[in-house]
This record gives C-alpha cells, sequence and structure tokens, in this order.
C-alpha cells in the first residue's frame, strides 16, 4: 500500500515500542479482492479505457514475520493498442529483523516484461540492499521504514490522533534503486453510512475507519514538490484498506473492495 508538501525538515518517524507492538499484534491475516476502473484521464494520457481486479493476501505475525502476496491485472486501451498488464509481487517483512525480502514480476500480453528481486535491512541509520535481479547490487540508501512497519506507524499515528507525518518507505519497487518520502495525511475516525462496500466487509462494516492519503516523493527529485504517485483509502485498525482512489498525475484509478476474507491470526507461540 503513494499531497504536496515541501521536505524542508525530514525525521525518521519515532514510536513507542509498546504501542507499536499492540498495532502489530492486532494485524489481521487477510485475503482482499479490488475491482479497478479508471476514474479520469487526461488527453496527454492517451487512454480511452482502463479497468481490472487487485487481490491483496496479508499472513504472517510478529514473531514470524509477515507474509504479502499481491496481484493486479489491467487493461488499458488507448485506442490505438490494447495492454493487458499482469503484476505479480510476493514479499516478507521480518519486524523484529528489519529486513525485507521482495519480488516481482511483470507481464504485459502474457510476455515476462520485468522482473525485480532482492534483499533489505535497516541497519543504523541506512538501509542496506543486496539486488538479485534485474542484476546483481549492493546499495546503501538513507535509513526507512519496510511496507508493514509503515502501516503499523499509520495505525499508530492514527489511534494517537496525529493528523500528519511523514516517513521514508522502502517497498523494492522501481527496480528496487529508491526510497521515497512520503507524507501521511489521517483524518478523524468514522463509521461510514450507505457504504458501497458494506456487502464484502462483513462484520467491518459496523467498524469506525480512518480516511488516509499518502503521497509518495522521490528524494532525490528538485522541484515543485509535486508527488509522483497518491493514494487515498479508508483504513480499519486491523490493517484492512478499501475505497482506494489511486493518483498518478495524468490519470486516476477507483478501487473497490468486493470481496474479503479474514483469516484466524497466528500464534507465536
Amino acid at each position: 500500500m503513494r499531497l504536496i508538501a515541501t521536505f524542508s525538515v525530514f525525521a525518521i518517524v519515532q514510536y513507542s515500542s509498546v504501542a507499536w507492538a499492540d498495532v502489530a499484534e492486532g494485524l489481521a491475516p487477510h485475503r482482499a479482492v479490488y475491482d479497478i476502473e479508471l476514474a479520469d484521464a487526461s488527453e496527454r494520457s492517451r487512454i480511452e479505457s482502463m479497468f481490472g481486479r487487485m487481490v491483496y493476501e496479508f499472513s504472517g505475525s510478529p514473531c514470524e514475520g509477515y507474509k504479502v502476496d499481491f496481484r493486479f491485472v489491467s487493461q488499458l486501451d488507448t485506442g490505438a493498442a490494447v495492454r493487458v498488464t499482469d503484476q505479480q509481487t510476493q514479499t516478507h517483512e521480518d519486524i523484529e529483523k528489519k529486513t525485507f525480502s521482495f519480488k516481482t514480476q511483470t507481464y504485459v500480453n502474457d510476455k515476462l516484461d520485468k522482473e525485480v528481486s532482492g534483499n533489505a535491512t535497516l541497519e543504523g541509520d541506512a538501509t542496506s540492499i543486496r539486488l538479485k535481479l534485474p542484476e546483481a547490487d549492493n546499495l546503501t540508501l538513507a535509513a526507512s521504514e519496510f511496507p508493514t512497519a509503515q502501516m503499523i506507524t499509520l495505525i499508530e499515528k492514527a489511534k494517537a490522533g496525529e493528523s500528519f507525518f511523514q516517513s521514508r518507505l522502502y517497498d523494492g519497487t522501481e527496480e528496487g534503486r529508491e526510497i521515497m518520502l512520503t507524507s501521511n495525511i489521517v483524518g478523524s475516525a468514522r463509521i461510514i453510512e450507505d457504504d458501497e462496500e458494506a456487502d464484502a466487509l462483513g462484520l467491518l462494516k459496523d467498524e469506525p475507519v480512518w480516511p488516509v492519503t499518502v503521497a509518495y516523493f522521490d528524494e532525490d527529485e528538485q522541484g515543485d514538490g509535486v508527488p509522483i504517485y497518491r493514494i487515498s483509502f479508508k483504513l480499519h485498525e486491523n490493517g484492512v484498506t478499501r475505497d482506494l482512489v489511486m493518483d498518478y498525475g495524468e490519470f486516476t484509478l477507483n478501487g473497490k473492495l468486493t470481496s474479503l476474507e479474514v483469516f484466524d491470526s497466528e500464534n507465536c507461540e
């Protein structure tokens, strides 16, 4: 799971270890399916239509680490050509050891177009990265959070009533060579009336959510502070996200939750 801001001051997020552990224990293993559709596109994008489906499966525990299986299949029509893209990502993150492994394969029209894989470790004030694909390499970047750690921080901040914070994120995207600066805005918890996703939510439909917007910036880019990518969503305390709005600048996608399975949590003992 990328507000326009100027990063004149930046610090790694500080947190209470007790609160962090409580949030981690509350994350729910689950499988969520979202239907994706085009909400808006500029003439420059040349996109006439786009739709797809996204599947996100989250499992694991604080002691064994967290695993994510993600797949996003989309069809894009420019009028001149139709392209089907299938992105498949698997990650494993150990919160205690501060390690992260990732593998992403991207197929275009059923042919493998790109493959990225590697491992990363947070070591003091640096993120050490060992890339395997597309080519072997070792990198040392600024200290950052990995995706599940960022989600835990986000929930902790939301529960504490903090409406804005910044952090760095490393998630293995962009060929595994970049850390993104993130700007996070969190609204007050609320229960959604006449919820379009209620049928898929089950018991969660009566639970409050936080409206969240996260914007992603290139740390090395010197410019006008416009994000590379921005996503808004509703966030449940157990880590389930829904009602997605993904803004890529020249086009925007909406993602609606159509199916949700919540699994039993793994016992660390």
